[in-house]
């Protein structure tokens, strides 16, 4: 079996949609049914295995798989990632599910062989899952390098002490690896090179999910969010990832992707949200015409066009320049990406839910989870204050420290 796709990527997008229509969209309601049915709210909804199987046997499975190993561009990625956005738990039937991509990307550059064949492979094959534990609930974690949690030597083995939070994927049942962000060499004078990153077996004495969390009440089952506690949690020193001081240039690595990855995956929920939208102001009358004839209502819908059309241009600029340079050359358009197309996501649902009244905020439609989505990708990956410090200070030594643009 191959690992990730292989054959023509141009004929993807019109496939992958073929599969939503027949798989995915009519399979949303019985999707809501099965997970409501779970005894456990974490445990696996049975939809989802069976989705699985047909992906892959569609060919449809593991896209995410970065052209430096053998998989798809970043341009190529995009409109496959807007595709499957557009319901909420859909990518995991791909196999293309934040936090995993990024963390199976994370074993493709910097895992061992031997941590590659004993994690990388059952997450290629969709047959566990990981999360990645980075931000924690006594510091402000926008700012990587005030991470507490302790990772220290002791003989062969390192020693976890701390406390993480927003661990998403954490509290699902399927989750059997995590990857630990924290202190090595806290006296380290240079402050990016304190932290390293450390693989942690679910299993491991001392590691306690103290309860999952929830975003504008959503607790996004069945994969979630959690509270982490590591008490004296002791692994062998060859789970560290890269080396000791590694930490912090693992998670510059790991975050370019993911950031827009979410961005691509917003425009596919902004765009469904706006179809919906137009359906909603040709099938509803007020004051003696449609909402559709309405003044007010034809404004809010060519302003959602408009903002998505700028947004999808930037995501596609912002992946093609990531394919030509790298994301760390890219920076610059990447965190333009991420400031821009959350808070786009966001206003254009919230738009729509205006024009399905009442509606528009409950679980018939899938706008209100999609709007807590694009609100808490305001904070994820680093909040919209830390990109836009970051974005201004290099625009501005762009233009003044050279003449070269």
């Amino acid at each position: 079996m191959h690992t990730h796709f292989q054959g023509n990527a141009d004929l993807l997008p019109e496939q992958l949609s073929v599969f939503m229509q027949e798989h995915i969209y009519p399979n949303e309601q019985r999707y809501k049914a099965e997970l409501h049915a779970l005894p456990d709210r974490f445990a696996t909804v049975p939809l989802m295995e069976e989705l699985k199987a047909k992906a892959r046997e569609a060919g449809l499975w593991n896209m995410f798989v970065p052209v430096s190993h053998g998989g798809l561009t970043n341009a190529q990625y995009a409109p496959l990632a807007e595709i499957m956005g557009r319901v909420l738990w859909s990518p995991e039937a791909f196999n293309c599910n934040a936090p995993d991509t990024g963390n199976m990307e994370v074993f493709m550059k910097y895992g061992t062989e031997a941590q590659k064949e004993r994690w990388l492979t059952p997450l290629l094959n969709g047959e566990i899952r990981s999360a990645y534990a980075m931000t924690e609930p006594d510091v402000a974690s926008s700012d990587a390098t005030n991470v507490r949690t302790s990772i220290l030597r002791d003989g062969n083995d390192y020693v976890i002490n701390g406390r993480k939070w927003f661990i998403s994927n954490a509290p699902y049942e399927r989750t059997k690896i995590f990857i630990v962000m924290g202190k090595s060499d806290p006296a380290n004078p240079n402050i990016h090179l304190q932290q390293s990153q450390i693989l942690v077996p679910r299993d491991t004495p001392g590691v306690t999910i103290v309860r999952p969390l929830t975003t504008l009440g959503y607790d996004d089952a069945p994969l979630g969010h959690a509270e982490m506690r590591f008490d004296n949690v002791r692994v062998p020193a060859s789970n560290i990832l890269l080396g000791e001081g590694r930490g912090f240039e693992i998670a510059q690595g790991r975050l370019g992707p993911g950031r827009v990855h979410h961005c691509m995956r917003l425009i596919g929920c902004a765009q469904r949200a706006l179809e919906y939208a137009c359906k909603r102001a040709v099938s509803r009358t007020t004051f003696g015409k449609k909402l559709a004839e309405h003044q007010s209502i034809r404004e809010d819908i060519a302003k959602c066009f408009s903002e998505i059309e700028q947004s999808r241009l930037l995501t596609m600029k912002t992946a093609q320049r990531m394919d030509e340079v790298g994301p760390k050359d890219a920076r610059d358009l990447i965190a333009a990406t991420k400031i821009t197309v959350p808070l786009m996501a966001q206003t254009v649902i919230d738009r729509c839910m205006q024009i399905h009244g009442a509606g528009g905020l409950t679980g018939d439609y899938f706008m209100a989870e999609a709007f807590n989505y694009a609100r808490w990708c305001r904070q994820a990956d680093g909040p919209d204050q830390v990109h836009m410090m970051a974005l201004g200070k290099q625009i501005i030594r762009r233009y003044t420290e050279s003449e070269k643009v």
